[in-house]
């Protein structure tokens, strides 16, 4: 886990997407402008505490927990927007 880390938006830059998720608060404060049609989602969740910060539970405890979190929140977002995908425009 020592080599885990979240990438860049600037990874990211020319490319065009439908959705921007952030899932910590400090992202979505942070989140630069992306042009075109995306829609900005956030959603947080605890953010994990980096090797040997105070914390009772073991640190590897917590990111998998936030990563089965996030994992069940995609899940019922993609089947949200699959409904809303299929259901009639007016």
């Amino acid at each position: 886990m020592d080599k885990v880390e979240s990438k860049s938006v600037d990874e990211f830059t020319g490319q065009d997407f439908d959705f921007v998720i952030t899932v910590c608060d400090n992202a979505a404060e942070n989140c630069p402008v992306f042009p075109g049609k995306a829609e900005r989602i956030h959603q947080s969740f605890e953010d994990p505490p980096a090797p040997g910060v105070g914390s009772e539970e073991s640190p590897l405890i917590i990111f998998r927990r936030v990563r089965d979190e996030i994992r069940a929140w995609m899940g019922e977002f993609i089947l949200r927007i699959n409904a809303r995908n299929r259901s009639p425009r007016s």
